[in-house]
């Protein structure tokens, strides 16, 4: 890596680094592909160095010898390959005002797919330090992530193939948004700006009614992605079953991604902050039929793995009490285990894969 300041950045660049202020906020996470919106707004928080990843670090030979380490650094290296062409798709249909169908279902089959089946998925997505949060990586990692979902429900593999593709699509409609917005955080949007993104959903859908080889399940899932079970989400406020499987799946997948991801103005959480957050939403906002299987098979995955608690003691996951419960049993020492859902002054803070 090497530092450089903020005025010598230029687009295309990649950090090295997370940029924090002060407060220690994240501003701008390590793995970011610089955009000029993005170094604009690190001038104007008066932000004079960042760290960049020097031309060594972005070669074919660098990230190959990386790959030999572990199986966690194939995947990254698979990964950031694929990024990349990601990336030109969603330029493209920026551009174009239309999908590269040919291109974006090349991808999904040669690239996507095979991330998706590889065992321990989940881990390596969590083992990718301070993932960047742009829509381009967001919906790779969600596509991966509904890939591994279709295989715990057991579903055809015509199913989790369509599923994928209803994943990495299903924010495509955020391709319309002013540059303004793409590195905005909803929470922060008023006015004509959140009509702008509460439109996406519909924009995404369009985009994908002009291709008639998609299939209906993944139009629907970028229209229905934000509608919960109770009729509390948008565009239309659709309940239940009304909501098309894929959607119901991709809500859970964009769920998880959003909290365990680094992202500007949040420090990301562990996936038992996310498995609590599915488990208080299945009988509400949330498919409990998806939602039962997904906890089930994602709790025995951690079993065994290492932990930090926010007091500073590690432990190790060893059960959850039930089914139901919203957190593990974690064993401090031999003598001592600890119910987190008992004590709730206690949580995980820090988890490192098996």
């Amino acid at each position: 890596m090497k530092p450089m300041n903020t005025e010598d950045l230029r687009p295309g660049m990649v950090l090295a680094r997370t940029v924090i202020n002060e407060d220690m906020v994240v501003i701008l996470s390590e793995n970011t592909l610089l955009t000029k919106a993005h170094i604009t707004r690190l001038g104007f928080l008066n932000i004079p160095l960042v760290f960049v990843k020097d031309e060594y670090e972005m070669s074919a030979n660098y990230q190959t010898v990386e790959a030999m380490f572990n199986r966690s650094n194939a995947f990254a290296s698979q990964y950031q390959e694929v990024v990349s062409e990601v990336n030109d798709i969603f330029a493209a249909t920026a551009d174009n005002n239309s999908i590269p169908i040919e291109k974006t279902d090349n991808l999904i089959r040669q690239s996507i797919t095979p991330l998706a089946r590889q065992s321990g998925a989940i881990d390596y997505l969590y083992d990718l330090n301070h993932l960047a949060s742009d829509v381009y990586n967001h919906s790779l990692r969600v596509a991966v992530l509904a890939g591994v979902i279709g295989k715990w429900l057991k579903m055809p593999s015509k199913n989790i193939n369509e599923l994928i593709m209803a994943g990495f699509l299903h924010d495509i409609g955020k391709t319309k948004f002013p540059d303004r917005l793409h590195n905005r955080r909803v929470e922060t949007m008023r006015g004509d700006d959140f009509e702008t993104y509460l439109q996406h959903t519909a924009d995404g859908h369009h985009l994908l009614c002009a291709n008639p080889g998609i299939p209906e399940g993944v139009k629907l899932a970028a229209l229905q992605h934000h509608e919960c079970m109770d009729g509390s989400g948008f565009p239309f406020g659709t309940t239940g079953q009304d909501i098309h499987e894929y959607a119901r799946i991709i809500a859970i997948a964009d769920m998880y991604d959003n909290i365990t991801t680094e992202r500007e103005g949040f420090v990301r959480q562990t996936p038992f902050t996310a498995i609590a957050r599915i488990t208080e939403q299945m009988y509400t906002k949330l498919d409990p039929s998806i939602c039962v299987v997904i906890l089930k098979q994602i709790k025995n995955a951690f079993l065994g793995s290492s932990v930090t608690l926010n007091d500073g003691r590690k432990g190790t996951i060893v059960r959850y009490p039930n089914d139901m419960a919203e957190h593990p049993l974690v064993s401090i020492a031999a003598e001592e285990i600890i119910d987190l859902n008992m004590d709730r002054t206690l949580r995980i803070v820090e988890y490192n894969p098996k």
